[in-house]
């Protein structure tokens, strides 16, 4: 095992940083950027099983420390995505994570079943919880239909399954627990955080479709609490995701409890990032003494409260 290889049950990663769905489009557009074969694997953007036009104009707007955007899942479904972009994305140096989402459950089980006749694949990541598309959040929601999901996923094809969570719930260990019940390999957490932006002089929201989902830094405190949340409640691995931006980023997720972390917003505006964090990644690992970065992992220590 490699100073950084890293095991999220059946799936395997050569290390533990990854660019996140929907922030990396389908990787053509970044290999001016990022030399592949240094990143652990990459989340190409959402596909579902027809295609989607997605949100009304505008999409997107910068906000104080972060984004908020509101796509809908725009994309031109299953088939041209396997027909345009998979032998491209199978032919890179790195794992690749399909990531899926469905209007119920059925939708969800026949993707999977397709995508699993190309065993190149590392894995399929269940997007159940984007905040912009009407059907996909509410699967995320709910601790029983999160289960049914990732159930019907794991019966149709032999890939390792992430199911990918959102924030906007009360209580995200139950969704993580009954994600893990079901059969999930990991939870990758979290998805962007509900909100909008106003136009105050127009009396109008700036997003066509009102709502999106925020993300960037400003969701760094909110993702870290609650990989840590799940860390501590479900023995089940995470990849944490919200606002990671330089390596000690990285390594505040991988001591709250994630094995692993996906880079997303950042790779807007500085698109070479997740190539340099590996290497970055490396020289910590050497410095605290270990043999491997799994060893690190959830090793936050609280200090003991007075009475």
């Amino acid at each position: 095992m490699s100073l950084l290889e890293v095991k999220l049950n059946r799936l395997t990663l050569k290390n533990p940083i990854l660019v996140a769905s929907g922030t990396f489009g389908y990787a053509r557009e970044m290999q001016a950027y990022v030399p592949f074969e240094k990143i652990g694997g990459i989340v190409p953007k959402t596909i579902t099983e027809l295609p989607r036009k997605g949100n009304p104009p505008p999409r997107t707007i910068e906000t104080s420390s972060g984004m908020l955007n509101s796509i809908g899942l725009d994309n031109d479904g299953l088939e041209t995505f396997i027909q345009k972009h998979l032998d491209y994305l199978l032919g890179l140096d790195t794992a690749v994570i399909a990531n899926i989402a469905g209007s119920n459950v059925d939708e969800y089980a026949g993707m999977a079943a397709r995508l699993g006749e190309f065993d190149q694949l590392a894995a399929l990541e269940l997007n159940i919880s984007c905040p912009n598309v009407s059907g996909g959040v509410d699967f995320g929601i709910n601790p029983k239909s999160a289960a049914k999901v990732v159930r019907a996923v794991r019966n149709a094809c032999d890939l390792p399954v992430i199911a990918k969570l959102t924030p906007n719930v009360t209580k995200v260990t139950e969704i993580a627990q009954a994600a893990a019940d079901a059969g999930a390999d990991a939870v990758s957490l979290i998805n962007t955080v509900q909100g909008m932006a106003i136009d105050w002089k127009k009396r109008k929201p700036i997003l066509g479709a009102v709502l999106g989902g925020l993300s960037g830094p400003a969701i760094k405190p909110i993702a870290l609490r609650m990989v840590y949340q799940v860390a501590q409640a479900v023995d089940i691995p995470i990849i944490g995701i919200g606002g990671i931006a330089s390596i000690d980023d990285v390594m505040e997720f991988i001591i709250a409890g994630a094995t692993a972390v996906q880079i997303g917003t950042a790779n807007f505006y500085n698109p070479d990032l997740a190539g340099t964090l590996a290497e970055k990644l490396a020289e910590i690992v050497r410095q605290e003494g270990v043999t491997s970065v799994s060893e690190l992992v959830g090793t936050l220590t609280i200090p003991d409260r007075p009475n």
